[in-house]
């Protein structure tokens, strides 16, 4: 039989290290060998029990039926009332769209905006996912070189220097993955002001994950933005698969026409958790938040005694960028030997483009003795 002919545009999407080096990790625990997870960027802390019994409840009323292909309207007022709140801004139910995770907000929004051969502007380095989202939808990435000196983020200078005629949004990340750089209010306005009539999307995932400064929303500066969030990191709900899209109200019948086409509505019962994980109890999330802070001063001051550079130390999300020069150039050949041979997951700098190749992205949410055992095994593998 001759080899099926897949399309170039699924044959050259480049894989998601972190997820291959998870598998890669999962492999070798199978096969008997003891691994620390420091690459995967999952809390390792429990969903709150009130979530999971508002799923339970869902499940024995029998909420299992196909909802609004927009979300639950309880659950729309719930994520607007929390915008509201935190950020002083009067958005309403009728400009969220409920997704299953962020992932699909960042495709629609992406197919709401782009046409064949449109530019979208981002940062480099950047989360993997982005430039391969835009590409499979036919559009093109663009890329703004960022400084270390600046957490890797996008100021308004790099903004209005790399905006071309043809760019048609703009991507922000704040608390960003993979350097947990917090974005100003005066960032976020400027760029807001640069960008004019072109939208922004801010994939604000890590919002409630800030160790200093102060969370903020695109949306307190613009009208014209596309805002993705949801429940994986702040309240653990990574396998849950809940997330949303706030967007302007000219551009919701669009997007509700390509949710009703590409994926109908989130999980029903799900949805019913994600309103008692922001209508519940919040003690859970300032404890978890609490621990990580303490996990992030640990790490740094022992990646800095190993001998790696951090030019610029996280005050966000849960990771570290770090430069790894010193130990070679090629961080996809080092993290495969620092896995195989120390028996420890990182990720390599590459996944996140050319601007992090050399570093390596360290997590820290695992447990402290976790990350202290990864860190010595590190440690001795480097410098033993």
């Amino acid at each position: 039989m001759s080899p099926l002919s897949l399309s170039k545009r699924s044959v050259n999407i480049p894989p998601f290290y972190v997820m291959e080096v998870l598998e890669s990790a999962q492999k070798l625990e199978h096969e008997g060998k003891d691994v620390v997870h420091l690459e995967i960027g999952e809390p390792d802390f429990p969903t709150a029990p009130h979530i999971c019994e508002a799923a339970h409840q869902a499940l024995t009323s029998c909420k299992t039926r196909y909802t609004h292909s927009l979300g639950i309207y309880e659950l729309r007022t719930a994520i607007v009332d929390d915008y509201n709140n935190r950020f002083g801004l009067d958005l309403v139910p009728e400009q969220v769209l409920v997704t299953s995770g962020t992932s699909p907000a960042l495709m629609l929004s992406f197919m709401a905006l782009l046409d064949q051969g449109d530019k979208v502007l981002l940062p480099n380095p950047h989360y993997a996912c982005y430039p391969n989202f835009a590409t499979a939808l036919g559009s093109v990435p663009s890329f703004a070189y960022t400084s270390e000196e600046n957490g890797f983020g996008l100021t308004p200078e790099l903004v209005s220097e790399n905006m071309e005629e043809d760019t048609k949004a703009i991507l922000v990340n704040s608390p960003s993955n993979p350097t947990g750089y917090v974005m100003s209010s005066r960032e976020m306005q400027g760029i807001a002001e640069v960008a004019g009539d072109v939208p922004i999307i801010s994939d604000e995932i890590y919002q409630g994950l800030v160790y200093e400064g102060e969370d903020h929303s695109i949306l307190e500066y613009t009208d014209n933005a596309f805002v993705l969030n949801g429940f994986s990191k702040k309240y653990c709900m990574t396998g849950w698969r809940l997330g949303y899209l706030i967007a302007p109200p000219d551009c919701m019948r669009v997007l509700q026409k390509l949710q009703q086409n590409f994926f109908i509505c989130a999980n029903s019962f799900v949805q019913e958790a994600g309103i008692a994980a922001l209508e519940g109890p919040q003690d859970h999330v300032d404890k978890m938040v609490a621990t990580y802070d303490e996990r992030r001063k640990y790490l740094l001051k022992r990646l800095k005694d190993i001998g790696f550079n951090i030019g610029y130390e996280p005050k966000g999300a849960f990771y570290v960028l770090a430069d790894a020069r010193e130990f070679g150039s090629d961080s996809l050949e080092m993290s495969r030997r620092i896995l195989n041979e120390a028996g420890v997951a990182v990720t390599p700098g590459i996944d996140f483009g050319s601007g992090a190749e050399g570093y390596i992205r360290f997590s820290y949410a695992n447990s402290l003795e976790n990350i202290e055992e990864g860190i010595r095994r590190l440690d001795g593998f480097l410098n033993g």
